[in-house]
C-alpha cells in the first residue's frame, strides 16, 4: 500500500530526476506547437525547449489539464490501495487547473462512495508557479519517505505556500507582454530605456517590483529583495533559463550575499518558458 501520493502538474517545474527519485506523479500540460501537440516536461528537457520556443513562428500556447485527467488519477491511486493523495497545483489565478481538480474529486466521491473515508484527496492551489510549489512538494516526499503522517506533510505544505515567494526578471519582453504578465506599453518602454522589470506574485497575481537598467544590474536588485524579505538560514534556489552566465553569476553572488549556496539551481520548463520567457533569472525563498 502506498500510504500518500503526491501529484502537481508540470508548471511546478521538478526536475524529472527528483521527481523519479521520490515517486511524485507530475501531470503534463499539453503544449500545443504549431500542428504538434507536446507533453510538457515529458517530451523534451527545458534545453531542448528553448531553441523550439525561440524559433517558433507563433508563441505556442498550452491548455489547462481537465476534470478527466484527475478522474484518472484519482482513480488509479484509489485502485492501487493509497489512503492519501495531495495534489498541489498550480495558481487558480492563472489556470482553471485547481478548480477542474476539485470538480473531478467530487464526481469522484459520488461515484466511489465506499472511498470517502478511507481515501483522502487534498487539493492545494499554490498561488503561485514553478518550484515555488514545487519545492514544497519535493519536500513533503521527502518527509513522507522519513516518516511524518498526512497532517505533519499538509501543515508544511501550507506553510510553505503561505510564506513562498518567487522573484524574477524575464530579461526579454515578448513573452512576458504576449502572456499578459508586463503590459504592452511597458513592455515597449522597456526595450526602448533598456530597463528589467523585478518581478513576484502576490496572492496570485504577477506584480511589477521595480525596474532597473541594464542586465548587469539585475542581479544586485534580485539579492536585495532577497536579503530583505527571505527567513535566514531558509532554503532558496536559483532559477534559470537559457541564459547560463547570467544564472552563474547569480549563484555565485547569492552564495555570498545569502551566507550559503543554494539548494538548487534548477531550469524553468515549458509552461513557464511561454509565459515570461526562456531567457530569465530569478530566486525561490521563504518570506519572513
Amino acid at each position: 500500500m502506498l500510504p500518500i501520493k503526491f501529484v502537481t502538474d508540470s508548471a511546478a517545474d521538478i526536475p524529472r530526476a527528483l521527481r523519479e527519485e521520490l515517486g511524485i506523479q507530475v501531470l503534463p500540460f499539453p503544449i500545443a506547437m504549431g500542428n504538434k501537440e507536446l507533453q510538457d516536461g515529458y517530451d523534451f528537457t527545458p534545453e531542448e525547449f528553448y531553441p523550439m520556443l525561440l524559433s517558433a513562428a507563433q508563441i505556442p500556447t498550452h491548455a489547462q489539464l481537465n476534470p478527466f485527467v484527475f478522474s484518472q488519477c484519482f482513480q488509479e491511486a484509489f485502485q492501487e490501495g493509497c489512503r492519501c493523495l495531495i495534489y498541489t497545483a498550480i495558481n487558480s489565478k492563472g489556470s482553471a487547473t485547481y478548480q477542474n481538480a476539485v470538480q473531478a474529486r467530487e464526481e469522484f466521491y459520488e461515484d466511489y462512495p465506499e472511498a470517502e473515508g478511507t481515501f483522502h484527496i487534498h487539493i492545494l492551489d499554490s498561488h503561485t508557479y514553478t518550484m515555488g510549489y514545487g519545492w514544497a512538494v519535493v519536500q513533503g516526499a521527502r518527509m513522507a519517505r522519513d516518516g511524518a503522517n498526512e497532517e505533519e506533510i499538509l501543515t508544511y505544505l501550507r506553510d510553505w505556500i503561505d510564506h513562498a515567494r518567487v522573484i524574477f526578471a524575464p530579461l526579454d519582453l515578448r513573452f512576458a507582454k504576449k502572456s499578459g504578465r508586463v503590459s504592452a506599453a511597458a513592455a515597449f518602454m522597456g526595450d526602448a530605456l533598456g530597463l528589467k522589470p523585478i518581478m513576484t506574485f502576490e496572492n496570485g497575481d504577477s506584480k511589477v517590483l521595480s525596474k532597473v537598467r541594464g542586465e548587469k544590474n539585475v542581479v544586485p536588485a534580485l539579492l536585495e529583495l532577497c536579503r530583505k524579505t527571505r527567513k535566514p538560514g531558509t532554503p532558496y534556489l536559483v532559477i534559470e533559463g537559457n541564459n547560463r552566465e547570467q544564472a552563474a553569476r547569480l549563484e555565485e553572488e547569492a552564495a555570498k550575499s545569502l551566507g550559503a549556496p543554494a539548494d538548487m539551481t534548477y531550469s524553468i520548463g515549458g509552461v513557464i518558458a511561454i509565459n515570461a520567457g526562456p531567457n530569465l533569472i530569478g530566486l525561490v525563498y521563504r518570506e519572513e
